[in-house]
């Protein structure tokens, strides 16, 4: 994996309008962790981001997980297919009043059966839902070349617009 370059796609939506949404059977389900369990956070990080080489937490401590989890500013929803959980994902509020996608997947074993669609259209309606009267400025996420290889074209069907591309050595 560290031979290719990195190429980090940013994609946003300026609104709501723009969702072209996907749904899933009535098998699959999306709540908001409510409890906020910053264990909930790290193992799904962990179980979820394996497979994608997701670096940049591992090494947290406990203490670091339970500050991130915990912060006002994030929301973490877990995805359910019957009464097995499948995936997750967390909503971040930026200072500029948009809310990025910052962590978004399914578990290794529910990938292939049609839910990612489904999954995302979630997270992109949960993060145009106004908080406090405050409708955000816009939805974001970013995704890479080292990222599950239907990614990219996922946010795309669901509406999402690129509006920046990085590339690392």
């Amino acid at each position: 994996m560290g031979s290719k370059p990195l190429i980090t796609t940013y994609l946003e939506m300026r609104s709501s309008d723009q969702l072209r949404p996907k749904r899933a059977d009535a098998g699959f389900q999306v709540r908001e962790k409510t409890d906020r369990d910053w264990r909930f956070n790290r193992d799904l990080y962990l179980r979820v981001g394996e497979q994608w080489d997701w670096i940049d937490k591992r090494p947290w401590t406990a203490d670091q997980w339970i500050q991130y989890a915990t912060a006002p500013e994030l929301r973490t929803f877990a995805a359910y297919y019957g009464d097995a959980l499948s995936g997750y994902y967390e909503l971040h509020q930026d200072a500029e009043n948009g809310i990025e996608i910052a962590y978004f997947g399914l578990l290794p074993e529910f990938i292939g059966r049609g839910l990612g669609g489904a999954l995302l259209t979630s997270a992109i309606e949960e993060a145009w839902c106004c908080r406090g009267g405050i409708a955000p400025s816009r939805v974001w996420v970013h995704t890479c070349n080292r990222d599950h290889p239907q990614a990219l074209a996922n946010y795309q069907a669901r509406g999402m617009l690129v509006y920046k591309i990085e590339q690392e050595p």
